[in-house]
């Protein structure tokens, strides 16, 4: 598999919605909330393997100093071949670019390999999100990095 990580694209949308909703179900993002990210200038990648979409990322700033990474989902036939780092790692020279000196993000308090996976780039757990993920009622573990 050879995959390149490119800007996402209005014509990517359609073909990332699978992946949503076979990585989060009832809690996936709908297209209207990508689009919405699109139009409001957010860092999107998608991650592909020829024309096939396989994972996306986005990232949201927060001038002066901050920065958010909105999601990062990798389909689960090709996860496990180092996809998520490189579009986690992507975000993050994007955050840099920006001068962002604090990368925070929210990840499902059961999500342990995303969370392994972060603290290998040194976020750690800041707080709790009580319910955060709905329906399924979920809370969400906050975690950030600082440069």
């Amino acid at each position: 598999m050879t995959v390149e990580l490119a800007d996402l694209r209005w014509f990517h949308i359609d073909a990332l919605l699978p992946i949503e909703d076979e990585l989060f179900g009832e809690e996936r993002w709908s297209a209207g909330m990508f689009w919405n990210e699109l139009a409001s200038g957010h860092h999107y990648l998608v991650a592909l393997d020829g024309e096939r979409v396989v994972g996306y990322a986005g990232l949201a700033l927060a001038p002066p100093d901050e920065a958010w990474i909105q999601n990062v989902g990798v389909r689960k036939d090709a996860q496990r071949r180092g996809i998520g780092r490189r579009l986690l790692e992507a975000l993050l020279a994007e955050a840099a670019r920006h001068g962002a000196r604090q990368v925070l993000l929210e990840v499902a308090v059961d999500n342990l390999p995303a969370q392994k996976l972060y603290a290998g780039y040194g976020f750690e757990g800041i707080g709790v999100r009580k319910g955060y993920y709905q329906p399924s009622n979920t809370d969400a573990l906050v975690m950030m990095r600082e440069d």
